[in-house]
This record gives structure tokens, C-alpha cells and sequence, in this order.
């Protein structure tokens, strides 16, 4: 990790020389001003190596005097002072070289909107009324713009419900709907460059850093950590013993709709059309308004009857499918680059499962933060359990990402040491042979 700071740091050396010799003002000023932050804190850094280098030297120089104890004492407190203000500007440096939020992913986190999927899995009615239940509190946070009760966050996200299939007793068997911000970006931040304040070791308050994250996500990014098999514990209705039921829920980014031809060409698709079934009115059974898409390279299909006009059917399929295909081409990008990542919906088997909902213990855990919190129905209520495991869980795929690094520059190290070791190896035979 040191050779990426040092690296950083000549390199705005670099571009510093380059402007004052004429360089192009606008992209020189642009790189200049992403490795300013990086550059300073370096500088900082060596100031503070300085003094420390400077101390020591003056405690070196009185440890043999018989009266300097005090001085001593004096010297060692300061050098203590320096560590300690060694310490957070080291994780600052961190951060600027590895943003929280990963630059692979940036565009799709702060300007995408959000297709999101829930499928009840095991537990039957169980299952389908908590599907309802989080249906309903992901609309509710998606209206305060991934804000909290009190309105804190942004303007409101619009909510298109592409298709759902409910019970007679008002559960959700699955859906699929579109959070979608007003005149696109994030939630109301703009993109800084990563949430560098979410810091565990930072004195600020948790729901500051909780604000400085979520607000410059979009739809996409905030949402996206939902992904994965909800678990709930608790006694139905209609029954006297605990029940553990599943719920699947998926989050893909969405494409514009102007990107959705691109992405599916009509050389893939495959649209059928057919007579819409269930309640409705007239169009039911009479009109071939219903739409099935499928995208024949994947397989990935999508059914559409929600609407009473064919057209907007279509659309609606299309959009679903181009949202699939879109995430399914990401996860592969990703094994390509050796991130392999686990399947986002699962199988909605209870074993398979990211959170749990404990109703008889009042207490929602995320099992891959290893966070929790008191007071289920407020949390699930309100959808507000996206925005306290959110933060922590990029946080941790940030962590990831920095031993992966770490371990890259090891092994570069290695070969680079095998490398020159090999050189003199050369060198000393043919001295040998000659």
C-alpha cells in the first residue's frame, strides 16, 4: 500500500511540473485536484517524521546527562503526541486511496435507479405476509428518498410497481417494482469521491456518518445491500408455534430506458403475447394484453399483465429483462476479474440467509455485518433497516477490497524480489564462467 501512496504522490509532483510548463490546464487541473488530497496528507505525514526524527535525536543526545529527566519526560510525551496524530491520518490515507465506495461500481451506486425483486420463499402464507410486509417498507423509505421518519435524507423516490401476485390474505407470493430518483443522480449529495467520514475510529456521531453515506447514493447504491434471503421468526395468526419463514429479495441496477435497446437486441428477444388472467375488469380474458419477454441467450424471462395496454406491458417486461440481463453480464465481468460473488436471489431456502427478523426477541441481525438492532416492527415498518446495515456493509466490502489489494502488492513485491534475485544469480554465473 505504501507504493500506491508513494506513487500517488510523484505522480502529483509530476503534474505540478506539467502546469507550470504549459500543460493542458483542464485535464492536468482535473488529476491534480483527485491527488491533492493524497499529496497533503503525505506532506503531513512527513512533517511529523521530522519532528519524531528530530526528538529523537535530542533524546539521544541528553539521556547520558545527569539532570535530564525532566527533559526526557518532556520529549517522550511529545513523541507520543506524534503517534497519536500519526494515527487517523494514516486511515485518511486509506481512504484516499481506496474510496468507500468501489470505483468499479460508481456509476450504477450514485445515478442508477433500482429494480427490486421479492419472492416469498419457505413458509407458505408466513412467508408471503412478510413479503407484503417488506414490500411495503421499502416503498415507504423509497417515498423519503432513503431518508428516515422524521424526513431527513432527500426528495422523494418515485415507486413503479412492474408486477406483483398477491393471496386472498394479502400476502405477496412475488414482485417486482422500480425505485426510481426525479431527474436521476444520488440522493441528494452528489458523489465526493467516497464516504471518507465513515470511519469506525472518527469521533463523529453514527448518525452523521450515517447521512454522509446514504445521501450521495442513488436508488441502486442504496438499496443494493438488500439483496440476499430474508429470514423471520414468529408465531402466525392462525397457528400457536413459531414458524421461520423466507423471503428472496434481489436488487439489479436499472437501465435508461434509452439504453435498453443496446442492451437487448431484438435478434435476442423473444415476445409473446397472450390473454391477461385473474381480476381486472373487461380486458381480462378478452384482450391478448398480457406480455411474456424473454431473453433467449440467458433465459432470463419476465411476465407482464399489470397493465391494461399491451404497449405498456412491453415496456415494462423489456425494462425488467434489460435490468437481469444487465446484472447477470455485471456478476460475470466480476468472476472475470477473479471477484467471484454469490447468486443475488438464492434459492429463498431458510438456510441461505443475510438477516433475520426475531419478532418473540424484538431484534432484527444482519449476519454479515454482525449488527443488530432492538424493535423490529419500527425498523421494518419504515424500510429504515436499509439505512442502519447499509453503511456498515460498505464499510466491510471496502475492508475486502483493501486486503485484496494488500495481497496483490505482496505479490508483486515477491516477484519483483524473485526478479533481481534471479538477475544477480545470472550475473555471478557468467563472472564464473568467464
Amino acid at each position: 500500500m505504501q507504493n500506491r501512496i508513494r506513487g500517488m504522490k510523484s505522480r502529483h509532483d509530476d503534474v505540478m511540473k506539467q502546469l507550470h510548463g504549459g500543460g493542458d490546464q483542464t485535464v492536468l487541473g482535473k488529476e491534480l485536484s483527485s491527488l491533492s488530497g493524497i499529496s497533503s496528507l503525505c506532506d503531513k505525514v512527513s512533517e511529523i517524521h521530522a519532528e519524531r526524527e528530530s526528538l529523537l535525536e535530542l533524546l539521544n543526545e541528553t539521556k547520558d546527562e545527569d539532570d535530564a529527566k525532566e527533559l526526557m519526560d518532556e520529549i517522550n510525551e511529545e513523541l507520543s503526541q506524534l503517534e497519536i496524530q500519526l494515527q487517523p491520518l494514516s486511515q485518511k490515507m486509506l481512504s484516499v486511496v481506496i474510496p468507500l465506495l468501489n470505483p468499479d461500481d460508481i456509476d450504477d451506486l450514485t445515478s442508477s435507479d433500482a429494480v427490486i425483486d421479492i419472492r416469498a420463499g419457505t413458509g407458505g402464507d408466513e412467508a408471503c405476509l412478510f413479503a407484503a410486509e417488506i414490500m411495503a417498507g421499502y416503498e415507504q423509505i423509497a417515498k423519503a428518498g432513503g431518508g428516515d421518519e422524521s424526513g431527513t435524507g432527500a426528495k422523494s423516490w418515485d415507486i413503479e410497481v412492474l408486477s406483483v401476485s398477491r393471496t386472498d390474505l394479502g400476502g405477496v407470493k412475488e414482485a417486482s417494482l422500480v425505485v426510481s430518483s426525479r431527474g436521476g443522480g444520488g440522493g441528494g449529495g452528489g458523489y465526493s469521491g467516497g464516504f471518507d467520514s465513515f470511519d469506525p475510529e472518527d469521533g463523529d456521531s453514527d448518525e452523521q456518518d450515517t447521512t454522509n453515506i446514504l445521501k450521495q447514493l442513488g436508488p441502486y447504491g442504496f438499496f443494493q445491500y438488500e439483496s440476499g434471503v430474508h429470514r423471520v421468526q414468529r408465531v402466525p395468526i392462525n397457528d400457536a408455534k413459531m414458524q421461520t419463514s423466507a423471503v428472496a429479495v434481489a436488487v439489479l441496477p436499472s437501465l435508461p430506458d434509452n439504453k435498453v435497446a443496446t442492451a437487448l437486441p431484438p435478434t435476442e428477444l423473444k415476445i409473446d403475447t397472450m390473454r391477461a388472467s385473474g381480476a381486472g375488469g373487461q380486458h381480462v380474458n378478452t384482450t391478448e394484453s398480457a406480455v411474456r419477454v424473454t431473453h433467449i441467450p440467458t433465459g432470463i424471462m419476465a411476465y407482464m399483465q399489470e397493465e391494461r395496454s399491451q404497449h405498456k406491458n412491453k415496456a415494462k417486461g423489456l425494462k425488467l429483462v434489460a435490468a437481469r440481463v444487465h446484472q447477470l453480464r455485471k456478476e460475470q465481468a466480476a468472476k472475470d476479474r477473479s471477484a467471484t460473488r454469490s447468486s443475488l436471489m438464492g434459492g429463498g431456502d431458510r438456510s441461505e440467509r443475510i438477516r433475520t427478523y426475531n419478532f418473540p426477541q424484538d431484534r432484527i441481525t444482519d449476519h454479515r455485518c454482525k449488527v443488530s438492532v432492538q424493535g423490529v416492527q419500527s425498523w421494518l415498518g419504515g424500510g429504515l433497516m436499509v439505512r442502519k446495515f447499509g453503511p456498515h456493509l460498505y464499510q466491510m466490502e471496502r475492508e475486502e477490497r483493501v486486503v485484496t489489494l494488500e495481497e496483490e502488492d505482496e505479490e508483486a513485491e515477491r516477484k519483483r524480489r524473485d526478479a533481481a534475485s534471479s538477475g544477480r544469480k545470472g550475473k555471478s554465473g557468467k563472472k564464473r564462467w568467464n
